[in-house]
């Protein structure tokens, strides 16, 4: 696969960070450039999720609670939706447990389909959602099955809640009219993105920029251990000059491999809030919220599902195109937050248990890129 790292010649007119000031710095000498000079394809975007559920009925009733519209539903099948006009943002099928299968990706073009396919020796197969298409199915090198997606039935929009007109120092939009949000679900809009975690961090970044073309927006590394190469990345899709959601994608290494929490995008600041007090006199778990992250500039609120699976709110997010280069950032707890509450232990997986200590365990052990130093570095993260 092509290398992804800065040789130091230039030759590219790209906005650094320091001219964008979307992170504290950018890179230095020989470090990753954040892209593929020749990528496989170029998804366009984030298609859906894929879960399973033993409960579709309990999927179902936090699910409009937390303000998902139903797209379709059978006695396996849960196909939840946004407002936006577009895919449903996720399917969720009976299963023994609760846990994610893994994301799917829409293709730019249906050529893109069959270039992946003979690029990774991969069928292209008719798709098994409502609507049709078709799909190649992958696995990344922590071993998660990635879909790629193109020709699925576009859903219509549905009506939205319009934002809240403002009052700004001199500028008097709203007279003669008071603001009363209403208490109810947070009406999402569309799926932003999905975070990841991986124990092969490096591996499994370069194959998201080299065979799916993403680029990232930010890097983030351990304190004292940047010559050893970044720990997380914030990743968007690549469509040019225009510009998209600053992440599409983000992971880190830890010792776990798999989803993390996946966002959904909400009007405004106004629908965010009142659907978190909507959620909690339902007695749902707030996990960390409400604040505004400084990679990705969104106002966040994250709550856990009855199966403790994360997930957030969000509103007013950065959008980047293809011609803003990394920002570099060290990776902490405070770091990832411009105002807010501090990150709790339960956002951050810092509760310890059996199971994550049994985890910890298994990672160290394994042929990965867990070490003590890194164990250490990460832990360190998440109290500072």
């Amino acid at each position: 696969m092509p290398q992804t790292r800065v040789d130091g010649t230039g030759g590219r007119d790209l906005k650094t960070a320091h001219q964008d000031l979307h992170s504290e710095q950018g890179a230095l000498r020989g470090e990753h450039l954040g892209r593929s000079r020749n990528p496989v394809i170029k998804v366009a975007d984030l298609a859906w999720l894929e879960f399973e559920k033993p409960d579709l009925n309990r999927a179902e009733a936090f699910a409009r609670d937390f303000g998902f519209q139903i797209a379709a539903r059978t006695e396996r099948e849960l196909w939840l939706r946004g407002t936006f006009s577009g895919s449903p943002c996720m399917v969720i099928r009976k299963g023994r447990t609760s846990r994610f299968v893994g994301p799917a990706f829409r293709a730019a073009e249906r050529a893109d389909l069959d270039r992946l396919a003979r690029a990774t020796d991969s069928p292209v197969r008719e798709s098994d959602v409502p609507g049709g298409g078709a799909g190649v199915d992958l696995l990344d090198p922590s071993g998660l099955p990635v879909r790629v997606v193109f020709g699925a039935e576009t859903l219509p929009a549905l009506p939205g809640q319009e934002p809240l007109l403002l009052n700004f120092g001199t500028e008097h939009g709203r007279r003669n009219a008071a603001q009363r949000p209403p208490r109810e679900p947070s009406r999402i809009q569309r799926l932003g993105h999905v975070v990841l975690e991986t124990r092969v961090f490096a591996r499994a970044l370069d194959w998201y920029l080299d065979i799916l073309g993403m680029i990232v927006s930010d890097f983030l590394f351990l304190d004292g251990q940047r010559e050893r190469g970044p720990t997380m990345a914030f990743l968007r899709c690549d469509q040019g000059s225009l510009a998209v959601d600053h992440h599409t994608l983000a992971m880190h290494l830890g010792p776990g491999s798999g989803y993390v929490h996946s966002a959904y995008q909400v009007t405004d600041l106004d629908a965010l809030a009142a659907g978190g007090e909507y959620l909690k006199e339902r007695g749902y778990q707030r996990s960390w919220g409400i604040g505004r992250h400084i990679e990705g500039s969104q106002l966040f609120d994250y709550w856990r599902d009855p199966d403790r699976l994360m997930l957030e709110h969000f509103a007013d997010g950065d959008l980047f195109s293809c011609d803003v280069e990394p920002g570099w950032a060290p990776m902490s707890a405070s770091g990832l937050a411009q105002w807010g509450p501090p990150a709790t232990r339960d956002f951050l997986g810092a509760n310890p248990s059996p199971a994550k200590v049994r985890e910890v365990l298994r990672a160290l052990r394994g042929d990965n890129e867990l070490d003590p130093a890194r164990l250490l570095g990460l832990l360190k993260a998440m109290n500072s």
